[in-house]
């Protein structure tokens, strides 16, 4: 597949149906792209579907970060950081940044260059929502509007700040080693979501744009990134690593407003919650 361009003010958020994937012959060139610590993890997994998830996942990385670096998908470089997320360290990278996530047979890419980004996807009906976790996990606020919210929609609430949190988390590159309950979304109307931050945690909410998508009529993804002068443009494509790609859109039920300024107000109320 041909070099493809990234400019600064786009994000490129890539998902795969991994369960559509069977050919032996494709899974066997995806397996040509590891390099051999990469190649010795997949037996380890027990189940066989885990083994495919994982082996096209590492396929997907490779192959659509080599495009846009210019490289063989075979010399991508990775280094994890000192919470283990890992980053891409060829020297041709250039402030590429990108990060993973997969739920049941859908994984989901988003691609970043020059800021932050963190995503999240999530199957909102093959399990039951955990609400236990909220209760131990989740700031008051937000336990107090799940509690609140009629049975029948617990469920799809759970998993829309669930999948935002995990994507702040990944973006701040920090993953569980920032408590869950230091930081608050809070929903200004029906479409759009705002963050609070306890300033223990070192952060601006300005700081990040966000946006929860609906990838199909059961997953959600959710997407952070820095906030970097104008919003940038999100560009969804559905792929099979080496073999196809088409630019889709998708339903984007919740994103942070334009100008956070204008619901910092607003959110008082969760960071003074999120102190106690």
């Amino acid at each position: 597949m041909s070099v493809r361009n990234l400019p600064a003010d786009e994000i490129h958020l890539w998902l795969v149906d991994y369960d559509t994937i069977g050919d032996e012959r494709l899974l066997a060139a995806y397996r040509e792209l590891l390099n051999g610590e990469e190649r010795a993890q997949e037996p380890r997994f027990y189940f066989a579907r885990d083994r495919r998830r994982y082996l096209v996942t590492r396929a997907l990385v490779r192959t659509v970060l080599a495009r846009y670096l210019a490289i063989d998908p075979k010399a991508c470089t990775f280094s994890p950081n000192a919470y283990g997320r890992p980053d891409i360290v060829n020297a041709e990278a250039n402030g590429l940044k990108f990060n993973i996530s997969h739920t049941h047979s859908l994984i989901a890419l988003s691609v970043a260059r020059g800021r932050e980004v963190g995503v999240d996807v999530e199957n909102v009906v093959a399990r039951e929502a955990p609400l236990d976790v909220a209760g131990h996990y989740f700031a008051p606020a937000e336990v107090a509007v799940l509690n609140a919210a009629p049975k029948h929609e617990q469920q799809h609430r759970f998993f829309e700040y669930w999948t935002f949190k995990e994507s702040y988390i990944k973006a701040r590159g920090m993953g569980l080693s920032l408590p869950l309950d230091k930081f608050a979304f809070h929903y200004p109307d029906d479409r759009s979501v705002g963050i609070a931050i306890d300033p223990a945690l070192g952060d601006d909410p300005a700081r990040w744009e966000l946006w929860q998508y609906r990838a199909q009529p059961d997953y959600l993804v959710a997407l952070c990134a820095e906030r970097l002068g104008s919003r940038p443009t999100v560009i969804a494509r559905k792929a099979v690593p080496l073999l196809s790609e088409e630019i889709v859109n998708l339903e984007c039920p919740r994103a942070s407003r334009n100008d956070p300024q204008q619901h910092i107000s607003a959110l008082t109320d969760q960071l003074a919650i999120c102190h106690s």
